[in-house]
């Protein structure tokens, strides 16, 4: 992740539970989009960062995507781009994925289930950012 973050086309969020990091970089893709055909698509960088003394793997994923006329959609599934990392202490994994909205702008939120080696589990605490098209107005 570069240090662009006073970019206005880059949103960002980062949150802190158990010892996780989550840090995230979104930012629209004029490329992957369509605005005639109300089709926008969002680039999103993330990076898991264990700062906590155990290790840790990232089991599933819960995100909370809500477009720009309210519409909320749930996605949930196992692990993240096809991958459940494992995190010693003082590791990370990055990652990019997308997501589509019908609107120039929204928002995404959610949680990574992550266990420990014994066996307990807990939520990480994605925060929650902006999806915005360049220009747009909300």
């Amino acid at each position: 992740m570069s240090d662009s973050d006073s970019d206005p086309m880059i949103t960002t969020s980062e949150a802190v539970t158990d010892g996780v990091r989550i840090q995230v970089r979104a930012r629209y893709s004029p490329g992957h989009s369509n605005p005639r055909d109300s089709e926008w698509f969002f680039l999103y960088e993330i990076r898991i960062s264990n700062e906590g003394d155990d290790t840790v793997q990232l089991t599933d994923r819960h995100w909370i995507i809500i477009d720009g006329s309210g519409k909320t959609e749930e996605v949930e599934g196992e692990g993240v781009v096809g991958k459940q990392p494992v995190l010693n202490p003082g590791e990370s994994f990055e990652y990019t994925s997308g997501c589509p909205l019908t609107t120039p702008f929204g928002s995404m939120t959610g949680t990574y289930r992550m266990q420990r080696e014994d066996g307990t589990d807990f939520q990480a605490e994605i925060g929650l950012f902006e999806l915005v098209e360049p220009g747009a107005i909300h």
